[in-house]
């Protein structure tokens, strides 16, 4: 999971919409406790390393682990060991070397997460804050990098680091630590992933929101579609899987615009990985992790198509300028994804008339759990989104130009009516040069909403001067 502002870790997430209802994937594949063999009849270690055996243990053996009373170092280690095998077997991916696991308490992992004064105050995050607000997700009041931290550190189950190659499983029982099984099967997966693909490479690193997301639709992707399969089989009895003890999630207060957003992966990737299996096997999944999909477009609707090129020129004047060296060339592409998260957000939180709340759960894949797919974001052709900054006055001041292409002329006006709606559940007024104004609340400030055919632009400032000053092109 790297969205922007998320980076360097690939995590299992778990989401449940309050008043929506919950993912129709099993979320623990847990089944009764493992009867072990004790004598290990049938299950004789090979002469060399082969698919669906490792380190002792064989994918279908069954193991002498008992997590009631949490994890000892030798139940760790056999249950680390048969879940890789069945990865191998699952998978079709051998293992290098075997992959290290611990445990985290959810209280280490925020506050590792967290971050420092130093580094919210960064001119990074002075920059995604703009690309969280233009998203309607965090407002001014919200600092974009607090959002992230608070909303994974409730939310993430584990996480694979490919720059230490290791697994670390957020539980909120450190001294009795236990690991849901379908977890650890996803972290295992990323962990064969980076051994045979190296996830460190830089195809699996964008500058973009958009670019983080569409590479974690098949990094993730792949990750959660065997672990479905495992999950079916642990539900079926196919295997014998170690039980889980019910532990209490200990929550917190998740944004749930960030959260879907950074779902995305989770729910569409796997759909993406199963089409690419059922068109050429594993090795389609392959070729994909080789060379991965551009954009959460790609993802969502299972295509190829390429986004399309957008030139910009800077236009700001009287201090307006751009962040030069942040994202490409000074912008950020949120995507799809991003915009279908804001719609959907801005329906739920402010009632904007953007998209039908509950639409959310109209999937028609088995291996879907949310959908992603609503008018006013889908016929996404590109974006680009340029924070802005002046630091002319006492204070610095923020604004942002939003240019977004659609396929036809007709998505834009989709696009552009459901970005109005948004104003106007915030109580926007507008004034006689076009300019809207949001006077209270978390987005208070001024924009220039501009349709022209299949683009819609988007200027943001916080006065309407400052609209025409950071745009002049777009004025009057």
């Amino acid at each position: 999971m790297r969205t922007t502002g998320l980076r360097a870790v690939f995590a299992a997430v778990l989401l449940v919409l309050a008043g929506c209802a919950a993912p129709t994937a099993a979320p623990g594949g847990d089944a009764s406790p493992a009867t072990p063999d004790p004598d290990r009849d049938g299950f004789d270690d090979p002469d060399q390393d082969v698919l669906g055996w490792e380190n002792g243990y064989w994918y279908n053996e069954s193991i002498a682990v008992d997590q009631s009373d949490g994890l000892n170092d030798s139940e760790m280690e056999a249950y680390v060991a048969r879940g890789m095998a069945r990865v191998e077997q699952l998978r079709q991916l051998e293992f290098d070397e075997r992959v290290p696991v611990s445990v985290v308490s959810r209280d280490d992992y925020r506050s590792a997460n967290a971050g420092g004064s130093a580094a919210s105050d960064s001119e990074y995050n002075r920059w995604n804050d703009q690309v969280w607000e233009a998203l309607f997700i965090a407002g001014e009041s919200t600092a974009s990098a607090s959002a992230i931290s608070e909303t994974t550190g409730s939310s993430v189950l584990g996480f694979y680091s490919p720059s230490d190659g290791e697994i670390k499983i957020v539980t909120d029982s450190p001294g009795e630590p236990t690991i849901d099984n379908a977890t650890l099967v996803h972290e295992l997966v990323h962990a064969a992933q980076d051994q045979r693909f190296d996830l460190t490479d830089a195809r699996f690193r964008s500058e973009t929101q958009d670019g983080d997301l569409a590479t974690d639709g098949i990094v993730e992707g792949d990750a959660s579609y065997v672990e479905r399969q495992y999950s079916e089989r642990c539900a079926a009895g196919t295997w014998d899987c170690v039980a889980t003890p019910d532990t209490e999630n200990s929550g917190g207060s998740p944004n749930l615009g960030v959260l879907i957003t950074i779902f995305q992966p989770y729910s569409d990737g796997p759909v993406y990985v199963h089409d690419l299996y059922e068109r050429g096997g594993w090795e389609a999944v392959n070729d994909a992790l080789r060379d991965p999909p551009a954009s959460t477009e790609q993802t969502i609707h299972v295509t190829d198509e390429s986004p399309r090129p957008i030139s910009f020129v800077d236009e700001g004047t009287n201090g307006w300028t751009t962040f030069p060296d942040q994202g490409v060339e000074g912008s950020d592409t949120v995507g799809e994804a991003s915009m279908f998260a804001m719609f959907w957000y801005q329906a739920r939180t402010s009632g904007a008339e953007t998209v039908r709340v509950q639409s959310i759960l109209d999937t028609n894949s088995q291996y879907d759990t949310y959908n992603y797919d609503a008018e006013p974001s889908n016929g996404w052709a590109n974006d680009r989104l340029f924070p802005y900054r002046n630091a002319a006055g006492a204070e610095t001041d923020y604004g942002y130009v939003w240019v977004t292409e659609w396929d036809t002329d007709d998505d834009a006006r989709e696009f552009h009516d459901a970005y109005l709606n948004i104003l106007s559940a915030h109580d926007a007024t507008q004034r006689d040069d076009g300019v809207y104004v949001i006077a209270d609340g978390s987005f208070n400030d001024a924009f220039r909403v501009v349709r022209t055919g299949d683009r819609v632009v988007v200027v943001n400032g916080p006065t309407p001067a400052d609209v025409d000053e950071i745009r002049p092109g777009l004025a009057g």
